[in-house]
């Protein structure tokens, strides 16, 4: 019985706190556009394209900080 409980609450607590900023977005890594030492991605949901360091992916959506900030 704690077993279920424990995983529902897990399953809600995962619910609550992911990131809301990226959650419509899906980052695809495009290695032949990488340069300068940075991994190139875009994003096949809203077309944004970005550039991260090596082993990351991007963490919030793109196209809401350029609403954002102008």
């Amino acid at each position: 019985m704690l077993i279920p409980i424990g995983l529902i609450l897990a399953f809600v607590l995962v619910v609550l706190l992911r990131s809301r900023r990226s959650r419509d977005c899906r980052w695809r890594a495009d290695r032949s556009r990488d340069r300068d030492g940075q991994s190139y991605f875009r994003c096949a949901a809203c077309g944004e394209e970005t550039l991260c360091r090596p082993g990351k992916t991007p963490q919030i959506c793109v196209r809401d900080e350029k609403k954002r900030l102008g």
